[in-house]
């Protein structure tokens, strides 16, 4: 019987999976959390098994109410915004308390054990249909079941996309649970992807003559060249040996960017703003800055 939560993890796969062997769930961008209900109360755990309870005190309310006496329950803590998009970035600002913590949800996609009885050992549909039977169906509460459709995975990511959400969850539908990253379960991610201007670049950690570590690229708003990030990934090294002659050809004293990004790119070369690069990237924080950022291609 799991006492512990260790849980499973998805691999990273670039199309979600084929055939109704698989069932596809929305991906939230959250923290993953378990949920251990038992004799002694509510126990909310990371995913590496640190107890994070006091961190979230009214997802632990919820879950006393639910109507079983012992339970471990899987599912990620997630601010839902009102356009039913999770945000990360209000996630830390609720835990932080700058913000408010009334859209903080828990929804949850699996069960560990019930009653005593472990339940890893079942096909994923068995659990899933007795977790449905705890939590109930509903969308409102701060617990709720992810939903799921079987097969279809290709129409449920481009629906996903369409609403910018952050990606699905392909699982087998036939399979136990099993702790660890296994293939059993997969997650494609939608990511945005816009046209960026290059305004700079930092040097490779090894100092290398032949390459770059990291580009600094920014949007215009009117005139006013806005700072948006690094992109750090995505490029070979035949490609970034390549942009790192084009840019030092267009080195230039001063930061093209308004207002200056600040003492954390203090070590940046400055260039000409005149190259531009596609980047695909899977949202925004509130300053602007780009999270998970990769660079695609150059772009005209």
């Amino acid at each position: 019987m799991p006492v512990e939560y260790t849980p499973q993890l998805a691999t990273l796969a670039k199309t979600p999976p084929d055939g109704d062997l698989w069932l596809h769930e929305i991906k939230y961008d959250g923290y993953r959390i378990g949920c251990a209900i038992d004799r002694t109360g509510v126990r909310l755990i990371s995913r590496n098994g640190n107890d994070w309870t006091h961190q979230f005190p009214e997802i632990a309310a919820a879950a006393r109410k639910l109507q079983v006496a012992d339970a471990l329950i899987d599912g990620e803590i997630a601010m839902l915004m009102p356009d039913g998009r999770s945000s990360f970035e209000a996630l830390q600002q609720a835990i932080a308390g700058t913000t408010s913590r009334a859209p903080l949800v828990y929804i949850v996609f699996d069960l560990l054990r019930v009653n005593e009885t472990s339940t890893i050992d079942l096909p994923l549909q068995e659990r899933k249909a007795q977790l449905q039977s705890i939590v109930g169906g509903g969308k409102r509460g701060r617990i709720r079941f992810a939903e799921h459709v079987v097969g279809h995975g290709d129409l449920l990511l481009k629906h996903a996309a369409r609403l910018g959400l952050e990606g699905i969850v392909s699982k087998r539908r036939d399979l136990p649970y099993r702790p660890g990253r296994h293939d059993g379960w997969r997650k494609t991610k939608c990511l945005r992807t816009e046209t960026f201007v290059i305004g700079g670049f930092h040097e490779v950690k090894s100092r290398a003559r032949d390459g770059i570590g990291a580009l600094l690229v920014g949007q215009y708003d009117g005139r006013r060249l806005a700072f948006s990030g690094r992109v750090g990934t995505g490029f070979s090294h035949a490609l970034a040996t390549d942009l790192r002659q084009r840019l030092e050809a267009m080195t230039q004293r001063g930061c093209p960017f308004d207002p200056d990004p600040g003492p954390a790119e203090r070590h940046a070369h400055w260039v000409k703003p005149a190259l531009k690069c596609q980047v695909a990237y899977a949202e925004r924080t509130e300053e602007g800055r780009l999270r998970h950022p990769k660079f695609v291609r150059l772009s005209t």
